[in-house]
Parts: C-alpha cells; structure tokens; sequence
C-alpha cells in the first residue's frame, strides 16, 4: 500500500528531527526531506512522479521563507487538494496565512506552550540588563575600558520596580513568575481576565490600560502578531509610559512603532530597551547600534536544543495526530 507523504520543509533540518520524524510516521507516512531551491522548484515537487505527489501535510520551519517565502495565500491557494494540514513550528502564525489555509480545507498547528520558558527567561535577561545597564557594561569591558560608560546613576535596581505585561499568554504568565520573585510589582493587560492568573497578577482592563502605563517602570510585550496588534504600541502609547520607563520585546517587532520607539530613546522618554526581533530580520536597522541604553538579541528567544527539541516534536505530534 502507498502511504501518504509528509514533507519536512526548512533548510538544514537538524538530524535529530529527521530520526525523530521517521520515527513519529512509522507505518502511517513517508517522510520527504524539502530540498527545493525556489519556490516555483517547490511547486513543481507536486506535479505527478515529483517528490512530494500525494502529500498531505507539512512540517514547517521558519528558516524555509528564504527559500520559498512565507506559506501566504498565493502559496497556499496553488498548493494541491491532497495537503490538509500544515504542522509550523513555532508560537505564532504570521508566516502562514491562516484564513488562506481557511478557504482551502488546511488546517494549522503551532508550538506556544513549547517555548514558554525560553522566550520567558529571554525576556528577563533583557530586563535586567535594561534596568543594570549591563549592555554599557559590556561594551567597556570589551573595548579594554573599565566602566566609563556604566556610571551607577543609569543602573537601577528591580526590586519593588512594576512590570507592565502587554498579553499574558503563556510566554508572558511564565515572564510573570520569574519577575516576581524578586519582587516586582505585576500589572497585565489582556482582551479579557486570564481566570487562572495568581492574585499578584493585576489586571488593567482597557479603560484603565492608561493607568497601567503611567504606572509601569517597564512594558514587556507578549502579544502575537496579526492585522489587530500591527504597531499596537504605538506613539501614543509609548508616550503614555512614564518618562524614564523601559520596553522589553520578545514577541514579533511588528506590534511596536519602531520609528516612535526610536525617538522616545533619543528625547529621552524611554529610559531604556531590550529587543529580541526587528523589523526584516536578519537585517537590523544600524540605528539601533548607535543606543548604548538598547540591548540587543538576534532573535534568540527560542535557541536552545531543549527548546528546539520540545518544538519539534510538538509540531511533528501535531501533523501525526492531525
């Protein structure tokens, strides 16, 4: 009996995923390794007697998009009719276009609760360098010099310093119990009440998201990316911080006015950043390096084998129980 392919889809699959996927559709599926250089060369894999006739599901990894783009509608409206599930591997959904999948019968998983504690503890990494001013620090050190740019009056401590969550999934819940152990004070805002958040946890609704502003030392953005969150923080919302405040953004740039951002750094109404993504990633707008008070990550929230691993096979249980 032919079995049905699945396609792993991302350049330089580790070895370990391509062993485990093997493993995972054992008698349910043939597993077929992506080598397409293009996109076009990845839609003609479907024609028939091509490596990826008969296919019925994806495993996708964010590193294919050089490659073949983002999984968008145009993709997936010439995808087959034998496709029904796309397995991505990752929190979020920007890089496929959901409704698009809608329309077509596809159905979508993703990974959040495999990436909770990484992109969580990235995040506070950020915190405590915006706060310390750890980056400055680093900087001297390197450069042979010996704290000329970390003078003690930048640096703060966090103790009995409020925390501002901006969406308390399970990225910013588990960023919550690690701020307040020092402790810091946890105010969130949400589109609704998170019944099972802790009693610390204090809830702003959107007719009080003005009072949490004003009253936060740091924002930390925890929200997904989609047509409603696009520039979500915005100059209004940056301005409404008070002066001296820092922004943390694990999440996906997109949701901040970047532009806005920048500016508030240079006046001097932010008193600090830590960011882990930027606007066309790999490439990082230089301004950004010119900010001795902005800590920078190359999107690392999620690099770590425990975190990859516990992805992967989230997403490939995904596709196999799909």
């Amino acid at each position: 009996m032919t079995l049905p392919r699945v396609i792993l889809c991302g350049k330089d699959v580790p070895v370990w995923t391509k062993a485990e996927a093997k493993e995972v559709f054992n008698g349910i599926a043939d597993v077929v390794l992506d080598e397409s250089t293009s996109r076009a060369d990845f839609l003609a894999s479907f024609q028939p007697g091509g490596p990826f006739e008969g296919a019925v599901g994806f495993y996708r990894r964010n590193n294919s998009t050089a490659r073949i783009g983002r999984f968008d509608k145009d993709l997936v409206s010439a995808l087959p009719s034998s496709v029904k599930w796309i397995a991505h591997n990752g929190a979020g959904y920007d890089q496929v276009d959901v409704a698009a999948c809608q329309r077509k019968g596809i159905y979508v998983s993703n990974t959040p609760g495999a990436v909770d504690d990484a992109t969580a503890t990235t995040a506070l990494y950020l915190l405590i360098s915006a706060f310390r001013s750890f980056s400055k620090a680093e900087r001297d050190i390197r450069a042979g010099a010996w704290k000329t740019l970390h003078p003690p009056a930048s640096a703060h401590d966090l103790t009995g310093k409020v925390v501002a969550i901006l969406g308390l999934g399970g990225i910013g819940l588990r960023f919550a119990d690690l701020v307040h152990a020092f402790p810091m004070r946890v105010l969130y805002h949400s589109r609704r009440k998170f019944p099972h958040a802790p009693e610390w946890c204090e809830y702003y609704s959107a007719d009080r998201l003005d009072e949490m502003l004003a009253t936060a030392d740091v924002l930390s953005i925890h929200v997904p990316l989609n047509e409603h969150t696009v520039e979500l923080v915005d100059k209004t919302m940056i301005r409404k911080l008070k002066k001296g405040a820092i922004i943390i953004n694990t999440a996906r740039c997109r949701v901040i006015d970047e532009e806005e951002m920048m500016r508030a750094l240079e006046d001097g109404h932010l008193g600090a950043i830590g960011l882990d993504v930027f606007y066309d990633e790999p490439n990082v707008n230089p301004r950004w390096f010119d900010f001795p008070n902005a800590t920078l990550l190359p999107h690392v929230g999620t690099a770590t084998c425990d975190t990859i691993k516990s992805m992967e096979l989230r997403a490939l249980g995904n596709l196999r129980n799909s």
